[in-house]
């Protein structure tokens, strides 16, 4: 199910979230003190172009909470957003039900990517 629901994730909606994460990763490669986030933002790009077969396991500590309130602030919030509605356009039907869920996921992992390893 892995590869064939990759692929088939790429078509519908991979690529506008992964895109939308690597943008985001290059504004924040701007300034030299944005590249640890925007470096962030390239890992979660991968994992937004083929989520299937990975699983997000949280963690960190009180940096990585600061980081992550600066980075609801300025960046989080439009990209969860951007998540929710594609999961929401996804469950309408039966077959998208798996699709939605990974944008979920994704969702989640907008609001709180600091501290999150990616297995």
């Amino acid at each position: 199910m892995g590869l064939l629901g990759n692929m088939i994730w790429f078509i519908c909606g991979g690529l506008v979230s992964g895109l939308s994460w690597f943008l985001a990763g290059c504004l924040w490669c701007i300034t030299v003190v944005g590249i640890p986030v925007g470096l962030q933002c390239f890992k979660i790009a991968g994992l937004s172009f083929f989520p299937f077969g990975k699983e997000v396991v949280y963690g960190g500590g009180a940096g990585s909470f600061l980081l992550n309130i600066i980075w609801i602030l300025v960046s989080g919030l439009p990209l969860a957003l951007e998540h929710l509605a594609l999961g929401l356009l996804l469950c309408v039907t039966v077959i998208g039900i798996p699709f939605g869920l990974q944008q979920f996921k994704l969702a989640k992992l907008a609001l709180m990517p600091f501290g999150a390893e990616v297995y």
